[in-house]
C-alpha cells in the first residue's frame, strides 16, 4: 500500500519576522555603521529580512561597554545573583520556544521538527545547566578561587545559530565574564531575538553585546586589544588564521573547527539500529554538522547487505519545505554552500567513486540537495578527506578492527566517531584507539550540556560544555593568564 503524509506546515506568522533588525550594544538595539545586509530564507530563496551591520567603531564601542560592565557590575556580582539572570534567560527561551523554532527554521533552512525538538530545548538546557554552576565555581577542581578572564570575544557559525550562542554565552556569563558575540552573516535573526530575551531579563547593559556582519567583523572583534578570551566555532581555515594572529598575546583561545567523523559498523551490530544512527549522523541538519558521521566504515562481510538496507531507508526520507512538520531533510543554508557541496561531489565522481542519490523530488525554489551516498571510495579521495558539510555520505569497508582504526584515524580531523557492536569490550577498545574528541557507542549525535565537546588535530582544541567548558572561561591558580 502506498501512502503519503498530508502537508502539515507550521505558520511562519508565529515568528513575527521584522523587516529590519539592529545590533545589540550596551543594553539597547542601535543602528550599526556598516552596510545593511539582507538575510535569505533558504527554503524559498527569497529575502527574509534586513540586518544592520557594524564596523570597527561599533565593535570598539561594544568591547568598551563589555569592559565597563565587567569591571563595574558583572564580576562584582555574587555567583547566586549571576545564576538568577541565567535562569531567567533559560525560562524565557523555553517560554518563547515555538517562536524561536520558527525563526531558526526560516533563517537557517533546517526542518521545524529539529529546531522545535532539539535546537531550542538544548539552548535552554545550556542556560539552565550553567546557571547552576554560577555559585559553585570553587568546586570545579580548578583551585579554591577561580576567577573570570574579562571580556570574551565570540564568533559562531550558521549551522546552529541559537544553540551555538547558548554554548558560548552561558558558560562565559556563569564564570563572571562579559561577552561580545558575532553570529554568522547568513543567520543572525535567532540571536537577535535572544537579545530581546536578554533585554527583558534586565541583564545589566554591556554584559552581552551582539555585533552583526561578515567575516571581517569577526576578525576585527577577535583581534581587538580589549578582548581577553577568544572562542570561535567555524572552518578550520579560519581557525588557523585566528591562531596565527593571536599567537603570543596570552589570551585563552577555544577553537571548535571542522570534522570528518567515522561511523564504524561491525558485523555483530544491530543493523536496523545502526541504519537509524547513520541517518541521524549524516542527514540531521542536512549534514551541516561539524561532528557529522560523514564517513561510513562497514565490515566487509555485511557491507553489501547493509548498504542496500541503508539506501532503502534513505529513500523514505522526506525532503522539502523546512516549515512542514513531516520534513526530514530541509534546505541547504545558502546557495554558496550548495555550490561547495556539489563541487566536492563532482570531485568524488571524477576520482572514481560511485554516487547514489535518493529519488526524492526537490522543491523548485530554495537550496536543496537529495541525500546521497558514495560507495567504492578510498582513503585518498577528496570526498573521504575533506569536510563536505552536506547530506552526502562516503562509505568504505574494513576487515579487522585494526583496519577500521587505521582508516578512521587516517584523517586530518579528530572531532567525532561512532562504534556499532554488541560487544562492550570491543567498543571500549575502539574508543581508546580512535583519535576523536567525542565517541558514541551504538548511537550518534547525542549531546548534553554536562558533557564536554571538542576535538583534536584540525578539529581544534579546547572543550565546550561541562566543567571543562567552564574552565576555558576561568583564570586558575595553576594556569595564570598573561595580562
Amino acid at each position: 500500500m502506498e501512502w503519503e503524509y498530508s502537508p502539515a506546515p507550521e505558520s511562519s506568522a508565529i515568528a513575527d519576522i521584522k523587516d529590519r533588525y539592529l545590533p545589540f550594544i550596551d543594553g539597547s538595539f542601535k543602528e550599526g555603521s556598516g552596510e545593511d545586509r539582507d538575510t535569505i530564507n533558504p527554503g524559498t530563496g527569497e529575502r527574509l529580512s534586513t540586518v544592520s551591520t557594524v564596523d570597527a567603531s561599533d565593535i570598539d564601542r561594544a568591547v568598551k561597554a563589555a569592559r565597563r560592565a565587567y569591571e563595574d557590575v558583572w564580576s562584582q556580582l555574587p555567583g547566586p545573583e549571576r545564576g538568577k539572570y541565567l535562569f531567567r534567560i533559560a525560562r524565557a527561551i523555553a517560554e518563547r520556544s515555538r517562536e524561536l523554532a520558527v525563526v531558526e527554521t526560516l533563517n537557517n533552512g533546517k526542518p521545524i521538527k529539529e529546531t522545535r525538538d532539539f535546537d531550542v530545548p538544548a539552548a535552554a538546557q545550556h542556560f539552565f545547566y550553567h546557571a547552576g554552576w554560577a555559585d559553585k565555581l570553587q568546586h570545579l577542581g580548578l583551585g579554591p578561587a577561580p576567577r573570570p578572564l574579562g571580556v570574551a570575544g565570540q564568533v559562531i557559525p550558521w549551522n546552529f545559530p541559537l544553540l551555538m550562542a547558548a554554548w558560548k554565552i552561558a558558560p562565559a556569563l556563569a564564570a563572571g565574564n562579559t561577552v561580545v558575540i558575532k553570529p554568522a552573516e547568513t543567520t543572525p535573526l535567532s540571536i537577535l531575538v535572544l537579545a530581546e530575551i536578554i533585554a527583558d531579563a534586565d541583564l545589566p547593559p554591556g554584559v552581552v553585546n551582539i555585533v552583526t556582519g561578515a567575516g571581517d567583523v569577526g576578525s576585527t572583534l577577535l583581534n581587538h586589544p580589549g578582548v581577553d578570551k577568544v572562542a570561535f566555532t567555524g572552518s578550520t581555515a579560519v581557525g588557523r588564521r585566528i591562531q596565527r594572529e593571536l599567537a603570543g598575546t596570552g589570551r585563552k583561545i577555544t577553537l571548535e573547527l571542522g570534522g570528518k567523523g567515522a561511523n564504524i559498523i561491525f558485523d555483530d551490530a544491530a543493523q536496523d539500529q545502526a541504519v537509524e544512527g547513520i541517518i541521524n549522523g549524516i542527514f540531521f541538519n542536512q549534514g551541516q554538522v561539524c561532528c557529522a558521521g560523514s564517513r561510513l566504515l562497514v565490515q566487509e562481510s555485511i557491507a553489501d547487505e547493509f548498504i542496500e538496507r541503508l539506501k532503502q531507508r534513505v529513500e523514505t526520507l522526506r525532503v522539502g519545505n523546512p516549515m512542514d512538520k513531516n520534513t526530514d531533510v530541509g534546505a541547504i543554508n545558502s546557495e554558496a554552500q550548495l555550490g561547495r557541496i556539489t563541487a566536492l561531489m563532482d570531485a568524488g565522481l571524477a576520482e572514481g567513486a560511485e554516487l547514489w542519490s535518493s529519488s526524492c523530488v526537490l522543491p523548485k525554489n530554495g537550496f536543496y540537495l537529495s541525500p546521497s551516498i558514495f560507495t567504492n571510495a578510498t582513503p585518498s579521495m577528496r570526498i573521504t578527506r575533506e569536510e563536505i558539510f552536506g547530506p552526502v555520505l562516503t562509505t568504505m569497508t574494513f576487515r579487522t578492527p585494526d583496519e577500521a582504526v587505521t582508516k578512521a584515524n587516517n584523517s586530518p580531523y579528530g572531532l567525532s566517531a561512532g562504534v556499532w557492536t554488541e560487544k562492550g569490550s570491543r567498543a571500549m577498545g575502539m574508543a581508546a584507539a580512535l583519535r576523536s574528541g567525542v565517541i558514541w557507542d551504538n548511537t550518534f549525535n547525542r549531546f548534553d550540556p554536562a558533557a564536554s565537546f571538542g576535538g583534536y588535530k584540525e578539529s581544534g582544541f579546547g572543550r565546550e560544555g561541562g566543567p571543562s567548558g567552564l574552565a576555558a572561561y576561568l583564570e586558575t591558580d595553576d594556569e595564570a593568564v598573561v595580562q
